[in-house]
């Protein structure tokens, strides 16, 4: 099975764009709270998406799942959950928790209504996972790496994917026969780790789903409706070419790609 592809954005036309080319979930971004706290020094994207984008994005897609990643537990959450959820979340996801408590909590707010979604991404979550995996109504788990690196005080993104943390996951999530993925992916040829690479790596670990980064689709407001449709038609295909070729691999292939995954990235991090 093809690796299920996330892309984040409230913009409709791109959404719709995105479910063209055979994106699988778009991604309303909700999270705020203490996010710029944490990565409001780096380089990265805060999406400061709306509520009222999730109405918006449900109502011009057709057969893309939508996933609405809310903030962490917080003295709202139960409302905001109602909310999404009534506006049409498909899957509703839980960043930043830490706790058995936090995701009893969530998959209670959730009550049934959309598929549980939880976010991965801090040393505590992996510390309390056993426990954590003791819930039943999880239905799916990504590993996000740019919080858990800073977690972990570690320098790059794809240190915890060298280092075990995320295989050592990924076993626990297929054990209990819960869908995963980790990450995010450039376009291929791309990446300061190369994007091939990575989504090799994804068929090794049997991941599931992969988010694809903001750079994937260049958002550049000059193009037209064709020219936005081509960049990701173009690079999708080439993604899904690529997928094409691993099923075809022996574990020696995997077992090397492997390897030379972690000597990038120890050369990145020295």
């Amino acid at each position: 099975m093809s690796l299920k592809l996330m892309y984040i954005t409230n913009n409709a036309e791109v959404a719709k764009l995105a479910e063209k080319s055979g994106v699988d979930k778009i991604f309303i971004d909700l999270e705020i709270n203490g996010k710029e706290d944490r990565q409001g020094h780096l380089d990265t994207v805060i999406s400061r998406h709306h509520i009222d984008d999730v109405k918006i994005i449900k109502n011009v897609l057709n057969e893309s799942k939508l996933l609405v990643r809310v903030n962490p537990i917080y003295e709202g959450s139960k409302i905001e959950i109602d909310r999404v959820v009534k506006d049409g979340a498909d899957i509703v996801m839980l960043p930043f928790f830490k706790t058995k408590n936090e995701v009893e909590k969530f998959v209670k707010y959730v009550d049934n209504r959309a598929k549980v979604c939880l976010l991965c991404e801090t040393p505590e979550a992996v510390e309390n996972m056993n426990e954590i995996l003791e819930i039943q109504g999880i239905h799916s788990i990504h590993i996000g790496l740019n919080d858990l690196h800073l977690g972990y005080g570690m320098k790059f993104m794809f240190e915890p994917l060298v280092n075990g943390v995320v295989e050592d996951l990924c076993n626990k999530f297929s054990e209990k026969g819960i869908q995963y993925g980790f990450g995010g992916i450039a376009r291929l040829g791309e990446g300061t780790l190369p994007a091939e690479r990575i989504v090799t790596e994804h068929y090794r670990l049997k991941s599931k789903m992969v988010i694809l980064s903001r750079s994937f689709y260049k958002q550049n407001d000059d193009l037209n409706h064709d020219e936005m449709f081509k960049i990701f038609d173009t690079e999708i295909k080439k993604i899904r070419n690529h997928e094409k070729t691993l099923v075809l691999q022996e574990n020696d292939f995997f077992q090397d790609n492997k390897l030379k995954v972690k000597k990038i990235v120890k050369e990145i991090v020295r």
